[in-house]
């Protein structure tokens, strides 16, 4: 089975014992803590996939630098050791949040541009793509990509809307190259 497809299994049933207990909000932010942690110190999820250091000791660590979080949070790292899947961390955080959005309406976008967007421009596209994709509001990450030349490209999960003129010269590239052959 993928590490994808375990991840998901993970996140789907952390995602309904917080469904139960009313504690969505509450988990998406402590696992948000959890990604910071992890981003900021690459080394903590090296030590919990060691396969020399004990159990005992990373359910330890995990404890200490989560003290904070609700024992759910903790629970699940604990299990995740337990089972030897450490390194599928990550990847259930973010299978929960794509679960938590798409039961808000919700889904998060990366949009390449020339220069930084404004506001404006933002919410318009939120606006016109969350119609599109049949979602209530679009979360956009806006990220400048200078080769791009002009206009956006747009990635929702794994569709790419590409309205960039290089986009557009690529694809004049191509059907210039078959129309020769």
């Amino acid at each position: 089975m993928s590490q994808n497809a375990v991840a998901g299994r993970y996140a789907v049933a952390l995602y309904q014992l917080a469904k139960e207990r009313n504690e969505l909000e509450q988990l998406e932010q402590e696992l948000q803590v959890v990604e910071k942690v992890v981003a900021e110190n690459p080394q903590f999820l090296t030590i919990l996939k060691h396969p020399k250091i004990a159990k005992d000791t990373k359910k330890a660590l995990v404890k200490e630098v989560f003290k904070d979080a609700s024992q759910t949070v903790i629970n699940m790292i604990l299990l995740l050791i337990d089972r030897k899947r450490e390194e599928l961390l990550l990847e259930v955080a973010e299978q929960y949040f794509l679960l938590a959005n798409d039961a808000r309406g919700i889904a998060d976008a990366k949009v390449f541009s020339v220069r930084p967007l404004n506001a404006d421009e933002e919410k318009a596209l939120s606006e016109v793509f969350a119609k599109k994709i049949g979602k209530s509001e679009l979360r956009i990450t806006n990220i400048v990509d200078n080769s791009l030349i002009g206009g956006v490209k747009i990635r929702i999960g794994n569709t790419i809307y590409d309205g960039s003129v290089k986009g557009k010269l690529d694809r004049i590239e191509r059907q210039l190259l078959s129309a020769q052959c």
